[in-house]
């Protein structure tokens, strides 16, 4: 079975590879870092099996592939392929469920840290030789705030959500969701979207991107905010309407937006967030620890396995 992946890069990037595909038999594995648009269909025309990160699979591309019987998409989301157009021409479509919960979990915390402790400021301004020039035994020039007592608002409580919810009650952290979900632990609240804003002393955005959910943030959700709130998207950029962000923390209406993800990756120059004040943008890495990876070419190889013997699993189309 021919088999080529298109973007291996972002997810092998140097510490893993695919010897998991390449010894699989019966299996020619054909691998490009990176492919373009316009060398879609040429790369994959004689494939019977494509994996593809962010490389699109819309309905012409698909009309052109009539080898083509499997997409293995590497990643949770996978609105990057035309599933009615895949069904019409007998192609199984697979995803990678949940393999970043921790990872994006972790990533988070880092994030929230990063605004209440300030450890990279302070371990910078150490090196320049801050801390030998204090007349005592300690220095500080930012505030510091601490989370116990503090109230965390959820927005998606799904397997990412969960894990958000289970560290902040570990640190002692008020939780309220924002959630249709019926089986929530106890000791997590639950609220109306405007009532949670409301109570938010932080904000993480763990849904995913729908009609329902794009732009939830935005002029009218941020008037309701604490000037005192910390927004953390690790969700999809277009939760959040940016220029409505990176006004209210340029009128200081609140204190930080943190995020991982943006309305166009990779970022624009003139996206607004990327120069309004007490702004922290990761490039799109919550999910790409190498144990994180690692579980994604895992289940990745699984899924190919599963189809090949016929039981296709984590299908999507």
């Amino acid at each position: 079975m021919k088999i080529v992946i298109l973007d291996d890069h972002s997810v092998r990037q140097d510490d893993l590879d695919w010897h998991q595909l390449e010894q699989l038999p019966n299996v020619e594995l054909t691998t490009y870092e990176r492919t373009p648009a316009n060398l879609t269909v040429e790369r994959s025309r004689e494939a019977e099996g494509v994996f593809t990160n962010k490389v699109v699979f819309d309905k012409a591309i698909i009309e052109q592939l009539p080898k083509l019987r499997y997409i293995g998409v590497l990643a949770t989301g996978y609105n990057v392929v035309d599933l009615e157009a895949a069904h019409k021409h007998g192609i199984t479509v697979t995803y990678i469920p949940a393999y970043s919960t921790p990872s994006v979990a972790q990533l988070v915390f880092a994030l929230l840290l990063h605004v209440t402790n300030s450890v990279a400021h302070y371990a910078e301004e150490n090196s320049k030789g801050r801390w030998t020039q204090s007349p005592d035994f300690m220095w500080m020039d930012t505030k510091i705030t601490e989370l116990e007592g503090k109230t965390m608002v959820i927005r998606g409580m799904g397997n990412i959500g969960m894990r958000v919810a289970s560290i902040a009650k570990a640190m002692g952290i008020r939780v309220v969701a924002v959630s249709n979900r019926t089986d929530l632990p106890s000791d997590i609240e639950r609220a109306t979207w405007h009532e949670a804003l409301k109570q938010a002393d932080i904000l993480s955005l763990n849904c995913p991107l729908t009609e329902e959910t794009r732009e939830i943030i935005n002029v009218e959700t941020l008037a309701l905010m604490k000037s005192s709130a910390i927004i953390i998207n690790t969700g999809r950029g277009p939760l959040v309407n940016e220029r409505a962000v990176a006004k209210a923390l340029n009128e200081n209406r609140i204190q930080a937006y943190c995020a991982d993800v943006l309305s166009v990756e990779p970022a624009r120059k003139d996206c607004p967030l990327l120069t309004a004040p007490r702004c922290y943008l990761t490039p799109h890495i919550a999910w790409a620890s190498s144990e994180s990876r690692q579980r994604l070419i895992d289940v990745a190889v699984e899924n190919l396995v599963a189809f090949i013997n016929g039981n296709p699993k984590n299908v999507v189309s």
